[in-house]
């Protein structure tokens, strides 16, 4: 997990364009990522340290435009941590896709009808389960696999990671 954050928050900085002058590291048994500021304060937590990126690079719409979207994002962020970066988090993969898949049934991003922070960090905690998934199984999770391919298609979102290729057209069908 711990490499994983610091990655997820080195790729954060380049999609919001701010310069890379900030150091990482991470803390306790868990490797917590923790962000030395430039007076010496940490700022300790993978959802903390995002969200004070995005206001360093005055983005704040990412965190959501009044305060009803405010929480919805929040939520997501939580979310993020609690179900994709839990011990376990992969063995429960099938069952967060499904619950994920229903959310996003009528949505294109997490926060209804803008990009957020949440989509940016749920993209990069989905990552890892995306690739390991069949075509097959990709398709199983149609409305997790359309959000996935927009939000890897945006401008500086998918940077050192490698596409997920999805098919734009099922080729299994239920038809016995």
């Amino acid at each position: 997990m711990a490499e994983a954050a610091l990655k997820e928050l080195a790729s954060l900085e380049k999609y919001l364009g701010l310069k890379k002058t900030n150091k990482y590291s991470t803390k306790g048994e868990r490797k917590v990522p923790v962000l030395q500021t430039k007076d010496g304060q940490d700022i300790v937590g993978l959802v903390t340290i995002a969200c004070h990126l995005v206001k360093a690079a005055k983005q704040e719409q990412l965190l959501g435009r009044t305060r009803e979207e405010s929480a919805v994002v929040q939520q997501w962020l939580e979310y993020r941590i609690v179900q994709l970066g839990a011990p376990g988090a992969k063995e429960e993969s099938r069952s967060t896709l499904r619950d994920l898949n229903e959310y996003l049934e009528d949505k294109v991003y997490f926060g209804g009808d803008f990009l957020s922070l949440a989509d940016i960090l749920m993209y990069y905690g989905l990552h890892s389960c995306m690739v390991d998934l069949t075509v097959q199984d990709r398709e199983k999770f149609v409305n997790v696999s359309r959000w996935f391919s927009h939000i890897q298609q945006l401008p500086n979102v998918q940077q050192h990671l490698p596409r997920v290729h999805i098919m734009k057209n099922r080729i299994y069908t239920n038809v016995h």
